[in-house]
């Protein structure tokens, strides 16, 4: 379930776009944050200062790093990105654009001699220097991203094309009729109703302009990628540039609604043909690679259908044969984000184990799975630069930030610092990593941060973090949503338990919630917060939590018989029959809920007669309930029932809502109300 919050005034210069008309000539434009940190302390205004860095790319010859550095403007409440360049060391940073318009999925192409990237929805392409900038693409639809064959002759672009007809293409007279007509499931994707899908384009490319533009998918009624969190990784080209591979889930309405099978097609320039290779694959196949010699390729698979959070296993296909191996078959944890070896004699590829996402390599030959690097930082995909591995890596104390590996012994280098004269002025809290017994005997995980110069001798108040998914982990991430150091820098110690559900701990562990929403996750959460109470220093308890966590807390709220003083529920499911009926990816509840409320199965029946709906009449403790209107994952309708129940009874509670937001609160000045009003809320009920 990724995006972006923030806080206070960014420091803004009104300048002229360098880059060529590629965005508004005389703009106020959004640059690096010179605030100053007052009292040590992180705050919603300093967090959301930081300077976002991304998508490292190393250029041909192994000499440079590409990235993207994403900024704030409260007062314009949006964000602006630019492009800057350094050397593989991480000397001789160097900013490319300064525009007011964002520059994304910037690429070498040429040999390194130049760059492109997306601004304005078009692609553009610069001197490696960032000076020359032209337009090369002018599609009507707008493109969402890109990728160049490797002899820059040919552009794959992904582009939105029309998926559902409106009045006014069959009565051409009712040009203002706004009915929307259904006749399928997926008529609606998290915060839109689907009226558009995206699908693969090819076209050649002569330097200049973009030719011959062919949707390769042109008349089905499928989506590539398949939505609404994948992209570009979905597509990969062949050395040669003869073949594409892409990911797709060939299905619609009910079928699309009720099913994961995403299969993985190969295309053939030549003869325009489609070939599916995993075929009886029922679960998701995705991120397909070709190897360095494009005689095999790569995937990530999952095994069982209709469920979003099986394990993610790494499998190769020699295309002469058509032989498929899978190579992490003794591995016990997800595998993601693979790149071939230069030799392509095996994979990196990424692996969250025990809450800390390290980078591995498995081999070819025989299988063999080694640990290149891990910390207590969570590593991201990487890309070869000579003798060195690019990533990006972050924690729980620090956003990302570029990362060189060596991938012999493991030691690495951090060479971007984009925030640290932000950093360098926070104190920030202790990071301890526990491992606790939980009811049933069991060994589990969890993470607490204290507040910055934690005192024992003190009482603080504590929070325990409810999990979303419910499958995922507490890792060893920085977000701008649920930020934990930020909770901490607010004087609360924060419980951060990697209960039942979790995704890290082997496949058994992450099965368990399935079917067992009230059961022995809900335990685990006691047995976290348990735990904590037996340190003298742990004072009133609240409980937090968003999606599958919001869940957490309405249903904590009916059975915690005084262990919480205070709660907050974010995107929480509250009514669950009426939640799989809402809800859009039917996959999901199906599959943890153990069928539809009218099945007659032990699994389901237990599951829907205890939804906290049904516990509500347990309520005494104040609850605030926050929103987005837009979010089609978790109906709005579920907070505002849960708030409507809360207020019938007398208990303390307050609704935030937010008309124009989703799942997800991410416009900038709504962030910021949305900390402020979470952590008032928090203090009167905790602090007093």
């Amino acid at each position: 379930m990724k995006s972006k919050l923030f806080a206070m005034l960014i420091s803004t210069a009104a300048i002229v776009a360098s880059c060529g008309g590629n965005a508004e000539k005389q703009a106020e434009i959004i640059t690096k944050s010179t605030i100053t940190v007052e009292n040590g302390r992180l705050t919603p205004e300093v967090m959301h200062s930081m300077g976002k860095v991304s998508d490292p790319q190393v250029s041909p010859d192994g000499s440079k790093i590409l990235y993207g550095v994403a900024y704030t403007s409260i007062s314009q409440n949006k964000n602006n990105r630019e492009l800057f360049v350094m050397n593989a060391d991480g000397s001789d940073q160097k900013q490319l654009t300064t525009s007011s318009g964002s520059e994304n999925n910037a690429r070498w192409i040429n040999e390194g001699k130049e760059i492109a990237y997306l601004s304005g929805g078009q692609i553009w392409v610069m001197k490696a220097d960032g000076t020359g900038s032209r337009k090369v693409s002018d599609y009507e639809a707008g493109i969402n991203e890109f990728e160049f064959s490797q002899d820059c002759t040919k552009i794959l672009f992904i582009s939105e094309v029309k998926s559902d007809k409106k009045a006014v293409d069959i009565w051409p007279d009712l040009d203002k009729a706004n009915g929307r007509m259904i006749s399928g499931l997926m008529y609606r994707h998290w915060d839109h109703f689907v009226e558009t899908i995206p699908h693969p384009f090819i076209a050649d490319f002569d330097g200049k302009n973009l030719s011959n533009i062919t949707d390769i998918l042109e008349g089905e009624p499928f989506e590539s990628p398949t939505m609404p969190l994948s992209g570009i990784e979905q597509l990969s080209w062949s050395p040669d540039g003869s073949m594409l591979l892409y990911a797709s889930r060939k299905l619609t309405g009910r079928d699309y609604a009720f099913s994961t099978n995403t299969d993985i097609y190969l295309y053939n320039l030549s003869d325009k043909s489609h070939e599916n290779l995993t075929e009886g694959m029922p679960g998701y196949d995705t991120d397909p690679l070709f190897s360095p010699d494009g005689k095999s390729i790569a995937w990530i698979s999952m095994e069982r259908a209709g469920f979003e959070a099986d394990k993610k296993r790494i499998f190769i296909m020699d295309l002469e044969s058509r032989v498929k191996t899978e190579l992490t078959e003794d591995f016990p944890y997800n595998a993601e984000t693979i790149t071939w070896l230069a030799d392509g004699s095996g994979l990196y590829f990424t692996s969250c184990v025990k809450a800390m996402t390290g980078i591995y390599q498995v081999n070819l030959a025989d299988k063999s799975i080694r640990l290149v690097v891990q910390d207590q930082f969570d590593f991201d995909g990487v890309q070869l630069a000579e003798d060195r591995l690019i990533t990006t890596y972050k924690s729980m104390s620090m956003p990302n930030e570029i990362v060189s590996v060596n991938p012999q012994d493991g030691t690495y280098k951090q060479l971007s610092f984009e925030n640290k004269h932000l950093l360098d002025q926070i104190t920030m809290g202790k990071v301890e990593e526990r491992w606790i017994k939980t009811v049933d005997n069991k060994d589990m995980h969890m993470w607490v941060v204290y507040p910055p110069n934690f005192d024992s001798t003190k009482t603080y108040p504590a929070l325990l973090f409810c999990l979303g998914g419910p499958q995922g982990t507490l890792s060893q991430n920085w977000s701008y949503r649920w930020n934990f150091q930020l909770m901490a820098a607010n004087d609360y110690i924060v419980i951060l338990p990697n209960r039942r559900g979790t995704t890290a701990f082997g496949q058994e562990w992450t099965d368990q919630i399935s079917g067992d929403y009230p059961g022995l996750n809900m335990q685990d959460y006691f047995s976290s917060v348990n735990e904590m109470k037996k340190e003298k220093y742990v004072g009133k308890v609240g409980a937090v939590g968003a999606s599958y966590g919001g869940y957490s807390v309405f249903y904590l709220a009916g059975i915690h018989k005084g262990m919480f003083s205070a709660f907050i529920a974010h995107a929480g499911i509250f009514n669950q029959e009426h939640m799989y009926m809402t809800t859009e990816e039917m996959w999901f509840p199906h599959w943890d809920n153990g069928g539809a409320p009218w099945d007659d199965n032990p699994v389901a029946n237990r599951h829907y007669s205890s939804s906290p709906h049904k516990l509500v009449k347990n309520w005494n403790t104040p609850i605030l309930i926050t929103h987005g209107e837009m979010d089609y994952r978790v109906p709005v309708d579920q907070g505002m029932a849960a708030f409507n129940a809360a207020q019938a009874l007398g208990v303390p509670s307050e609704l935030l809502l937010f008309p124009g937001e989703n799942h997800w609160i991410l416009k900038p000045q709504n962030s910021i109300q949305w900390n402020r009003v979470f952590y008032s809320w928090l203090d009167k009920w905790l602090k007093n």
